[in-house]
C-alpha cells in the first residue's frame, strides 16, 4: 500500500475526480462535489509540482475538499434552492387567499373544510357556523387557518 502511495500521479487524482463527478451526476445532491473538486485541484497541483510527497498530496486534497464542500453549502446551495414557483409542492399554501362557504361548522377553533374532493382540517380563532363565507389566510403544515368574511 505504501508503494502505491509513493507512486501517486496526477492521473490518479484526475481519474478519482472524474469518477466522483460521475457519481455526483447520478444524484448525490452536492455531497460528492467538493471532494471531486478537491481531487481535480490536486491533479492540477501535481502536474505543476510533480515531486510532491504523498502525505502532502493527501493533506492538500483533504483541506481543499473541505473548503470546496463548505463553499458549496454556504454559497451555491441557496442558489440551487431558489425557485420561480416556491409553492409548487405545498398544496396548503397554494390555497391561501381562497374564499369559500363552510359546509360544516368550526367549533372550539377546529373543523373541516371540503375543497374539491379533499377534506382539509381547518383552524379559526372563533367558532364559525356552517354556511358562513370564510377566507383561508394561512397554512400551518396541512392545517388551513381561516377567518370569517362578513
Amino acid at each position: 500500500m505504501s508503494e502505491f502511495m509513493t507512486e501517486l500521479s496526477p492521473w490518479h487524482w484526475l481519474i478519482l475526480g472524474m469518477v466522483l463527478l460521475g457519481f455526483e451526476v447520478l444524484g448525490t445532491a452536492g455531497f460528492l462535489l467538493g471532494i471531486a473538486l478537491g481531487a481535480l485541484l490536486q491533479a492540477v497541483i501535481l502536474f505543476v509540482v510533480p515531486d510532491m510527497a504523498w502525505h502532502v498530496q493527501l493533506l492538500i486534497f483533504a483541506l481543499s475538499s473541505v473548503i470546496f464542500t463548505l463553499l458549496y453549502w454556504r454559497l451555491f446551495r441557496r442558489f440551487n434552492d431558489r425557485s420561480d414557483q416556491p409553492l409548487l409542492n405545498d398544496r396548503a399554501a397554494q390555497l391561501v387567499g381562497r374564499q369559500l362557504v363552510l359546509a360544516g361548522p368550526i367549533e372550539n377553533g377546529l373543523g373541516k373544510i371540503q375543497i374539491g374532493d379533499t377534506l382539509w382540517r381547518a383552524q379559526a380563532d372563533a367558532n364559525i357556523p356552517a354556511g358562513s363565507k370564510v377566507e383561508i389566510i394561512d397554512s400551518q403544515g396541512m392545517v388551513l387557518v381561516v377567518r370569517q368574511i362578513d
